[in-house]
């Protein structure tokens, strides 16, 4: 059954009808008497800019005239207009206009503020605000007027771009060709609009991993086959327009662009200069020092080898260039060095040596820019890998060079500023991943982050004052739209977010992108949280035929019927929408859930026929051929994609249409951490499906065990043959009701089946079958009526009799199976979990009390995690505690058991992935105990090497590509009885998911056995 999540549509007040997203509206397509008409009766207010305001505002004028056409199908006019020395100097618009300005910049704007006596105080000197509003008498002749004045340039360009998502333009509405929703009429309040200055002063993204999808698809849409000289690079500035554009509809404005086989600088002279006239701030990646590209354009202009310990000079030339090319437009310099291909330095670099490499950079910013203070300088030194090694061996640079902290490559920030690293001028940011290609293993198919671990992280570097720039590697872009979106949307205005709303952000942008009911909004904001959700637990590139138990708490079973309930809703809704949204839908919700829901088969198959081989089972060769038909279908996926809007008006894909050639990344058959050359079809193996096998024709395999009977085989003991008959054992409170029995064909005899049992607390479904090649396995649920029981272990032999025609060629036609019922009895009046199988299983967020301290409590974030969401302490504070002290959640719990009967019990604690962001001298951790036992510090994250990571993160079993962290604590004298679980706060951070008891009946699996039952 599809989970669903909470949209909680009505929490964020922000929203009352318009098609942005997280903001205070100011439009209506619906006439008040407090309102202004931009669209009324087929006639358009007409757009004043005054023609002294910066080119990238009168830019972005002709944007928002283009929006409003689209929306309503008239096109405003839009004039440069001067104020006129003199009623007769000048002609008035016919009607009431729109008038947007650069505040100190527009002559109009100017004019009109000292005119009126508007009060911009608000905005004046702030970056990138914005205020609007209707004004009386603004201009001789003007009776009243919508002015849109902006604090600074991109204030300007904001507010245009917020009035245009309002009115129903996406700012991806042609990076992923969503469609706008139309309107006849268009109003806007008379108070208008605001927005002070965002809460993170740089916001960015960083294409990288361009190749081979987003390379290969910009060489079709923007070349004419032929790249830049020297690189080829298809990334010029017809390219980077429309990204430029992107960035600014999305309240971004800073870009690291592309920079394999690419040299942003040089690919394109026009590059730079347009950034620039856009409005946006250009920077180079933390491994692209002072505004030039490497390894490509110190390759083909740079002299020597990038090596600073005898190529100084050469080196400091090629750094100068880009300096004095830089220096009239706004950009970021990356400081430091880092070596080719994003690896460290030579072993001989030290901290003295990168101490002069900054050194001297800071010394050509001088001689560029002409001052000894260059304070003001936007600079940026990346503490990526090894180099925050350097810093953390004591490598310091000047106050106002930001630092910017970044995560694992896997959404873990590795460090945030402490208390006293938060008064440097120039500030910290984060550096943030949703693709990466590196170990443990390449992640760039389909989108596999959390927005919920996205805030979760994000709202840390916000509490701790990481706050000046924030850039996001989003790979070649697509397929992370909506997850971008939310990072940028979150560094604009982080204080209108919080636990309880982050998931209506995606019902708002379902409902800006589709034009969807609030019923249909719910439904694909359930559908995008199980999308990432289930892909989060663990890649699709890491994704195994074993990586999901086939055997245990029936994990491999409930994993696809899950997927297989999120397809059937994504294609409901997909089904339900119009010709002109299906393709939006399908490249933004649609193809990320079929493909994930078609690999996810195919592993689950292939894992079950290996297993079936192994249990001479004849459905082995029909999983076998289920699988090979999955793992095709997983390109004919990439073909329904390619055909969208006829193939020709697909804008971009992380599977592109290139030609009659289909390139794009690959996704099934990881052999190292690179993506393999070509997708490969997980192993699988088939069985002679004319001999019959040696024990007969009926195959039986209990639940919970890979063996099979009759014959030997190696899981059935540990010998390996003459094994006893199989047990099958289940309890009153295990919270899978029942057990069941596969039933199959040892080879092509048919035969009918019936299941019997010398008791009558025992029924089964179905009691009797047939079996043939056609049909070759069928399960049978063994169900027991716990009104027929007393207290204890009952007995029970369950026969599994075969007959076939004429003669079985090999083995006996019966098969018994022991079958032990447990019925335990809590003490009276006990409230709460209650062991069953031997595990009290707990979803975090269920706590039976927790308590407040210092204003502290644990706090649930909805869907955050693999099963059901994650608990943490909030609010964010640097409040530490001893353990005991701190707030703490509770769970009343009943065992039967102990771990074999010694009185112990292991209490496994699953949490959320993190780093100790708060320094290893100060690390993650919480305290645990049971009853009145002293409580146990846990420390769940080891100390990392300079620049590297700790132990246990690394490897394809790793807790990173697992994406949960497991800590295990023992408890004596935990005796059969009502007990209670206590885990309290130490340090903030910490993020718990689930909690495992184990009184000794824990089986492997993924994700952990299922919540036990609460009475």
């Amino acid at each position: 059954m599809l989970r669903a999540f909470s949209c909680l549509l009505g929490t964020l007040a922000l929203l009352h009808g318009a098609n942005a997203i997280g903001q205070t509206t100011c439009v209506s397509f619906t006439s008040s008497k407090d309102s202004f008409a931009i669209v009324n009766n087929h006639k358009a207010a007409s757009i004043l800019i005054s023609p002294d305001d910066w080119p990238g505002v009168q830019r972005a004028a002709f944007d928002f005239q283009a929006d409003v056409q689209r929306v309503s199908s008239v096109k405003p006019s839009l004039t440069n207009y001067t104020v006129p020395t003199s009623p007769a100097a000048s002609k008035p618009p016919a009607s009431a206009p729109v008038i947007i300005g650069t505040l100190g910049k527009s002559s109009l704007i100017d004019h009109i503020v000292n005119a009126s006596n508007i009060d911009v105080s608000s905005i004046e000197g702030k970056w990138e605000a914005f205020l609007t509003r209707v004004v009386s008498n603004p201009l001789p002749g003007v009776s009243s007027a919508y002015v849109i004045i902006g604090a600074d340039k991109r204030g300007t360009i904001f507010a245009l771009y917020d009035h245009s998502e309002q009115i129903g333009v996406s700012p991806w509405y042609w990076w992923a060709d969503v469609p706008t929703t139309t309107h006849s009429n268009i109003f806007v309040s008379n108070s208008g609009c605001s927005h002070g200055s965002p809460s993170v002063k740089y916001r960015g993204i960083f294409l990288n991993d361009e190749q081979p999808a987003l390379q290969n698809w910009a060489m079709e849409k923007f070349t004419n086959g032929t790249g830049a000289p020297g690189t080829n690079s298809p990334f010029n500035h017809f390219f980077y327009t429309k990204l430029f554009e992107l960035i600014l509809r999305l309240k971004a404005n800073f870009l690291w662009p592309a920079q394999w086989s690419s040299a942003f600088g040089t690919d394109d002279p026009q590059n730079q200069f347009l950034a620039d006239w856009y409005g946006v701030v250009m920077g180079t990646s933390h491994q692209e020092p002072m505004m030039r590209s490497t390894p490509v354009e110190f390759s083909e202009f740079g002299s020597g080898p990038w090596d600073y310990t005898t190529n100084s000079a050469n080196i400091n030339k090629f750094w100068l260039e880009g300096a004095e090319r830089a220096k009239p437009f706004e950009s970021v310099y990356t400081m430091g060095m880092r070596g080719f291909g994003d690896l460290p330095l030579a072993e001989t670099t030290d901290i003295s040596l990168l101490q002069g490499v900054i050194n001297n950079q800071t010394e050509i910013l001088q001689s560029v820019y002409n001052e000894s203070d260059v304070s003001n300088i936007p600079q940026v030194w990346c503490l990526y890998k090894e180099v925050e090694g350097y810093y953390d061996d004591g490598m310091k640079v000047a106050d106002y060079i930001t630092l910017l902290w970044t995560d694992d490559n896997w959404g873990n920030i590795r460090r945030l500023p402490t208390l006293d690293e938060r008064n440097r001028t120039g500030g910290a940011g984060i550096y943030y991943h949703l693709d990466y290609v590196g170990s443990p293993r390449d992640y760039k198919w389909i989108t596999t982050t959390q927005i919920e671990k996205v805030y979760q992280q994000t709202s840390l570097a916000i509490q701790r004052q990481a706050d000046r720039l924030w850039i996001l590697n989003v790979g070649d872009l697509k397929p992370y739209e909506r997850e971008t979106e939310f990072f940028l949307t979150y560094g604009w205005n982080a204080s209108i977010w919080n636990q309880d709303n982050i998931h209506s952000f995606v019902s708002q942008w379902a409902t800006r992108e589709f034009d969807l009911t609030a019923d249909h909004a719910a439904l694909v904001t359930s559908i995008v949280g199980n999308l990432t959700r289930f892909n989060a637990r663990r890649k699709p590139e890491l994704v195994a035929n074993t990586t999901y138990s086939l055997t245990n708490y029936r994990e491999a079973d409930n994993l696809l019927a899950e997927w297989s309930a999120l397809e059937a809703a994504s294609t409901s809704v997909y089904n339900s929408l119009s010709k002109d949204k299906q393709p939006a839908f399908f490249q933004l919700v649609h193809h990320p859930v079929l493909a994930g829901n078609n690999l996810n088969q195919m592993y689950v198959a292939a894992g079950k026929n290996n297993l079936r081989a192994s249990q001479a089972f004849l459905s082995t060769n029909q999983l076998a051929d289920k699988t090979q038909q999955l793992f095709e279908n997983d390109f004919t996926f990439e073909e329904q994609y390619h055909a969208l809007l006829n193939g020709t008006l697909v804008r971009n894909s992380s599977i592109l249409r290139c030609g009659s050639t289909e390139i794009g990344p690959t996704d099934l058959g990881y052999y190292y951490w690179q993506q393999p050359m070509t997708n490969t079809m997980p192993p699988i193996t088939r069985v002679q499906s004319k001999k019959q096998a040696l024990p007969g024709v009926m195959r039986i395999a209990p639940e919970g065990n890979p063996g099979a009977w009759p014959g030997d085989n190696p899981f059935q003991c540990a010998a390996g043959y003459n094994c006893g008959p199989p047990t099958l054992t289940i309890d009153n409170f295990s919270p899978i009701a029942n057990r069941y029995v596969d039933v199959g064909a040892g080879g092509p005899q048919p035969f009918t089946f019936s299941v019997s049992s010398n008791v009558s607390w025992l029924s089964f479904s179905p009691s009797k079958g047939s079996i043939s090649p056609n049909n070759p396995e069928q399960r049978v649920f063994i169900n027991v009526d716990w009104s027929k029981l007393s207290g204890g272990n009952s007995f029970a032999v369950v026969n599994f009799n075969a007959s076939a025609p004429g003669e079985f060629p090999l083995g006996p036609e019966q098969v018994a199976v022991t079958f032990i019922a447990t019925k335990n009895s809590p003490s009276s009046g006990f409230k709460g979990f209650v062991e069953g199988t031997g595990v009290v299983s707990i979803e975090a967020a269920h706590a039976t009390r927790k308590s407040t301290v210092q204003g502290i409590s644990w706090t649930e974030i909805p869907g955050l995690g693999r099963t059901l969401s994650a608990v943490t302490p909030l609010p964010l504070q640097d409040t530490t505690f001893s353990a005991g002290a701190g707030p703490t959640l509770e769970y009343d719990f009943f065992t039967f058991d102990s771990k074999s009967g010694s009185g112990n019990v292991t209490v496994n604690v699953l949490l959320t992935t993190a780093l100790n962001s708060n320094t290893d001298q100060n690390p993650l951790s919480y305290a645990v105990s049971i009853d009145s036992q002293p409580a146990v510090t846990v420390v769940p994250i080891g100390p990392e090497p300079p620049g590297g990571v700790p132990n246990g993160w690394d490897g394809v079993n790793g807790w990173v590509a697992n994406n949960i962290i497991s800590t295990a604590t023992t408890f004596n004298s935990v005796n059969p009885g009502a007990h209670t679980l206590k885990i309290s706060m130490i340090t903030p951070a910490v993020a718990i998911q689930k909690i495992i008891i184990d009184a000794g009946g824990l089986q492997s699996s993924y994700l952990g056995p299922p919540e036990s039952i609460t009475i």
